[in-house]
């Protein structure tokens, strides 16, 4: 140990000996954050192969904190000795940063679990029955915020602040925000009322017939709900306007409804009653149709064209693109078997009376033949 020491100082001078030691201890840290990623690659490789939800997320949070951590150290060392051999004024400082940078990895290491932790719970790969996206969500934002909260206070105290006399602050404070706030405490509240409430949750579609409003929700936060129109345009909504609008959610309907007028000719009075027979037994017969669900097969109108039945009945499906298909399938077959019936379904049509007698004789004064 002594001969490598006299070589060092005959290589670098004992003035410059220190200079040495700083680049050989940063030169340990870095190699040390870089195995040590290597081995959490490693790790993550093995967790990956388990269906459980908390090796990855702790695992994945540890990446971060853990190698800066050992590069902090490192640094906080070599800085050490630096101030030591420079008298420098910022030695003092050292120590301090020293817990604040452990207060900001405690803190990066909690939420970083927390953030994954969310992930893996809504994630099928993870769990079998995965959670409710919306309340994962909401639990996270807060448990998030609750640590940072947390870190700041204790920093705070670090540096000698008084905890007691910021809360006091906060509480006289707080008033004059809560008034200067009233909008964003307003969406805040709204938020929260959503993700207790649960009136729809992320991936449904919702629409209101108090505004223009529908699309699929694709975000809810703190203070907006994002939803994304039919036609693909983003949508902003302030959470304190759903307090005051009815919200309709499709999303969660158990079937879709088909509720459809077909007229036949006045000619064809004979054939309704056949008609709605087969009809009824179509739609009883059809593998798509919730039988279960209220069916109805009606003749309805003597309308001005057309003898209206009408077909009220539910599919099985909620899907909107299988429901259309369905719905045209059963329209299509009904028209087969009004066609079957030798009748036909009726248009609008007008009927023209022209009285001949009165005709003709008007037409025999002035030489002109009379119409038949």
């Amino acid at each position: 140990m002594n001969r490598i020491e006299s070589w060092l100082v005959n290589l670098t001078g004992e003035q410059y000996l220190w200079v040495l030691e700083l680049f050989l201890i940063v030169f340990v840290a870095l190699s040390l954050g870089f195995f040590l990623n290597r081995l959490i690659d490693r790790l993550e490789v093995q967790a990956g192969k388990t269906k459980t939800v908390w090796d990855d997320a702790l695992i994945e949070a540890c990446r971060r904190p853990a190698i800066w951590l050992i590069w902090i150290l490192g640094v906080n060392f070599a800085a050490g000795i630096a101030a030591q051999k420079m008298d420098s004024a910022l030695q003092p400082l050292i120590d301090p940063i020293n817990r604040l940078a452990l207060i900001f990895l405690g803190a990066l290491f909690i939420t970083s679990f927390i953030k994954r932790a969310e992930r893996n719970l809504v994630h099928p790969d993870y769990i079998s029955k995965p959670m409710d996206e919306t309340t994962v969500r909401a639990v996270g934002k807060l448990l998030r915020a609750s640590v940072i909260i947390t870190a700041v206070l204790i920093a705070l105290q670090l540096f000698g602040y008084s905890i007691s006399g910021l809360l006091a602050f906060g509480g006289i404070g707080g008033i004059a925000v809560g008034f200067a706030a009233k909008d964003l405490l307003a969406n805040f509240f709204g938020g929260l009322m959503i993700y207790l409430d649960r009136p729809f949750s992320v991936g449904d579609w919702v629409r209101s017939p108090d505004k223009e409003i529908e699309g699929t929700v694709e975000d809810i936060g703190w203070r907006l709900t994002r939803i994304r129109t039919f036609d693909k345009r983003p949508l902003y909504i302030p959470n304190s306007v759903f307090a005051s609008i009815s919200v309709e959610n499709p999303s969660r309907m158990t079937n879709r409804r088909i509720y459809e007028t077909v007229g036949i000719r006045y000619e064809d009075i004979n054939c309704m009653g056949p008609i709605i027979e087969q009809v009824t037994n179509m739609l009883c017969e059809h593998p798509d149709i919730a039988a279960e669900q209220t069916m109805i097969v009606n003749f309805n109108k003597f309308s001005a064209s057309s003898l209206d039945f009408f077909v009220y009945t539910f599919t099985k499906t909620t899907n909107w693109v299988e429901f259309h298909n369905i719905k045209q399938d059963v329209l299509l077959k009904i028209a087969a078997i009004i066609e079957s019936n030798q009748a036909e379904i009726a248009f609008p049509t007008s009927t023209l009376h022209i009285e001949n007698q009165s005709i003709a004789g008007s037409s025999a004064g002035d030489g002109s033949e009379s119409l038949k």
